[in-house]
């Protein structure tokens, strides 16, 4: 029997948890144009590596193509050079889109909300422009089961982020294919590959409650190391029979 490496075992684990993720979801069909957002961090530069590896598969026949948004008014700095290089090795354009947004504009909403807001807005503008059907994003499971604590505890709703999102407005499909690879895998992917970090990274960073979440996830593996699964699980076995509901008025 064939021994494999640490790093092997670790990419092996990664590329079943993708293709499971990108097959039970439905995330990828015959003529995808794809276009990947690559922010530059971690998961965004594994996504690049993992879609390009599967779209070498004879099918379904998909293309992808990476933006790398640019938000000038913004104090973070991104190797762009460095971006190009790495995406181009694994056959995969860069597109570089600049943009900016006046956060006076809308004192509601904090700078992350505003930045993450105009930088989706930038994407749909460059997968417009280079022809795609799908755009691409990062998130692995973490970021799922840590929105959907998130939004228990500081929204009162249940909902994260979907494996797959379909933006009628802008004729425009969101797809997470890393929705069932653990955080964790990408690390050590990360290290393995000598990933590269932002120069500068964004100065609004500590205003979200992530880091937070993501302990409270570690508490709860700590209690049940299952429990990333049964929450996985819980957001499609919903028992409405077992919900509180409010009576309805009387007409």
């Amino acid at each position: 029997m064939a021994k494999y490496t640490e790093e092997e075992k670790m990419l092996r684990r990664i590329e079943k948890r993708f293709a499971k993720g990108v097959v039970e979801y439905g995330l990828i069909e015959e003529g995808d144009k794809i276009l990947i957002g690559l922010s530059g961090g971690k998961d965004s530069l594994a996504l690049v590596e993992l879609l390009a590896r599967r779209a070498r598969i004879y099918k379904p026949r998909f293309s992808v193509v990476a933006a790398h948004v640019v938000m000038k008014n913004i104090a973070y700095e991104s190797d762009t050079d460095y971006l190009r290089r790495y995406a181009e090795s694994w056959g995969v354009p860069l597109v570089v889109y600049e943009t900016e947004f006046d956060a006076s504009t809308d004192t509601r909403k904090s700078p992350c909300f505003l930045c993450s807001w105009n930088r989706r807005k930038a994407l749909f503008t460059v997968a417009k422009e280079q022809g795609c059907n799908k755009i691409a994003l990062g998130h692995h499971m973490d970021d799922i089961l840590e929105t959907l604590l998130m939004n228990i505890t500081f929204q009162g709703a249940f909902g994260t982020m979907p494996p797959r999102l379909v933006m009628k407005k802008f004729d425009m499909t969101i797809i997470r294919p890393m929705c069932l690879v653990h955080e964790s895998d990408l690390e050590e992917l990360a290290s393995a590959r000598g990933f590269r970090k932002q120069v500068k990274n964004c100065p609004y960073e500590h205003d979200s409650h992530r880091s937070s979440m993501k302990d409270v996830l570690k508490q709860l593996e700590a209690m049940n190391p299952e429990a990333r699964y049964s929450l996985w699980g819980s957001m499609s076995n919903v028992q409405d029979e077992l919900l509180p509901r409010k009576e309805q008025p009387m007409p």
